[in-house]
């Protein structure tokens, strides 16, 4: 076993030619990533938890790529924390949660596009988002008091009579377009890092393509129904101490789903407005108001129970380094649904330009804060369940050489 070192490392360094490519040498928190491994590979006794485990024992050493693979599919639930011999006070400190919390947001900003974005990983805080946030409500505000409109006579929730829909269409596109560009270069380059093709002989790729399908729609799955914040076990995740709950992973559900569904009603009210030329606002019993009205209730409940989750989470399962990036994308997440009712139910008075430039201003916030926030964690996790549903339909190699 390799002793511990906190020593710094070299920094990622990108590869000539265009080329996107990781320093061989592995940082202080990546060296305590693969020490624990190497411990955990020993012991085993959490060998059933989770995806983690299992994709360890494939491996007898711990490479950066490797490092980041298991830092993403990780998802923190701290039953191996609870479980293990070794962990703090013994002398072997083993935390595996917090070490692959560490690595994790390294991960993001190693992988980052553009590069030097990478840094706004470590800024992303509480109170950046809600400053840029209040920000842009602000300017938003000021924009519609210039032409006298902030606190108008009704107009029948017609917003469209505040900002032009071209204005609204074209801002929100680029910048939303922006972020699922920056996201999906990022993660092309980490499924690049730790794709299965990486580490398998050439007589092995038609394994992977066979197992590409059915390993995709695993993933898909275990995202879906976010199966491995069941602990591995389906009793859920230790929060305060070694009780296990599921309240965190059903509040990932109201989040997720309440994300999915405010994505569905835009979309929806996008066909409405360009292929059937039906304008805002809809109806209350329209398809756009009840999938945003459903979605919205789970970006209330989910973000708000995540955030006391997070206040009350033993301090030893992540790092307290991320707890502002954490709240402040919970925090926008709230705030957009909070002021997306509001906007809801004032459409039709003398308030709705106000909390109209206020929802605009969040949601603008998001966008913004999308690429280089906690938001990754999702698109990085999804690619590592990806790997690991593919990986484990192939031959285990140590397994096949005696090891």
């Amino acid at each position: 076993m390799p002793p511990r070192t906190d020593t710094a490392a070299m920094d990622t360094q990108p590869a000539c030619d265009g080329a996107f490519e990781l320093a061989a040498t592995l940082t202080a928190s990546e060296q305590d990533v693969s020490r624990m491994m190497q411990i955990c590979n020993a012991c085993r006794y959490c060998e059933g938890f989770c995806a983690v485990f299992p994709a360890m024992t494939r491996r007898l050493e711990f490479d950066k790529a490797d490092v980041h693979y298991l830092a993403n599919l990780c998802h923190n639930c701290g039953a191996c924390l609870h479980a293990c011999q070794y962990a703090p006070p013994h002398e072997f400190a083993v935390n595996v949660p917090q070490a692959m919390a560490k690595v994790r947001v390294q991960t993001y900003q190693d992988y980052a596009w553009p590069r030097a974005m990478g840094r706004l990983y470590r800024r992303a805080g509480l109170s950046v988002v809600l400053v840029l946030a209040g920000g842009l409500s602000l300017f938003l505000m000021l924009a519609v008091a210039m032409s006298g409109r902030l606190i108008h006579a009704p107009l029948a929730g017609n917003f469209y009579a505040i900002f032009p829909h071209n204005f609204l269409a074209v801002v929100f596109s680029i910048v939303f377009l922006f972020a699922i560009l920056a996201l999906g270069v990022g993660v092309t380059r980490f499924w690049r890092e730790v794709s299965p093709a990486r580490e398998v002989e050439i007589e092995d790729q038609p394994a992977i393509a066979a197992a590409r399908l059915p390993a995709t729609a695993e993933a898909v799955s275990d995202v879906a129904t976010l199966r491995y914040l069941g602990g591995g076990h389906g009793e859920g995740c230790n929060e305060e101490d070694d009780r296990f709950t599921l309240l965190r992973r059903r509040f990932h559900q109201f989040t997720l789903y309440g994300f999915l569904l405010c994505f569905a009603a835009t979309s929806v009210a996008t066909l409405y407005h360009y292929l059937f030329r039906w304008e805002a606002p809809y109806p209350w019993l329209s398809l756009p108001v009840i999938l945003g009205s459903l979605g919205g209730v789970g970006l209330l409940f989910g973000p708000a129970g995540l955030l006391w989750l997070n206040v009350r989470r033993d301090p030893q399962h992540g790092d307290r380094g991320q707890h502002g990036m954490d709240r402040g994308f919970i925090a926008l997440l709230f705030l957009i649904s909070a002021t997306g009712f509001a906007l809801l139910v004032l459409r039709d008075t003398q308030f709705m330009a106000l909390w109209l430039a206020i929802h605009l201003g969040t949601v603008m916030a998001l966008f913004l804060t999308m690429p280089y926030g906690k938001f990754a964690h999702g698109v990085f996790r999804s690619a590592a369940l990806l790997k690991y549903t593919i990986e484990k339909r192939l031959p285990n190699r140590l397994a096949s050489r005696g090891e």
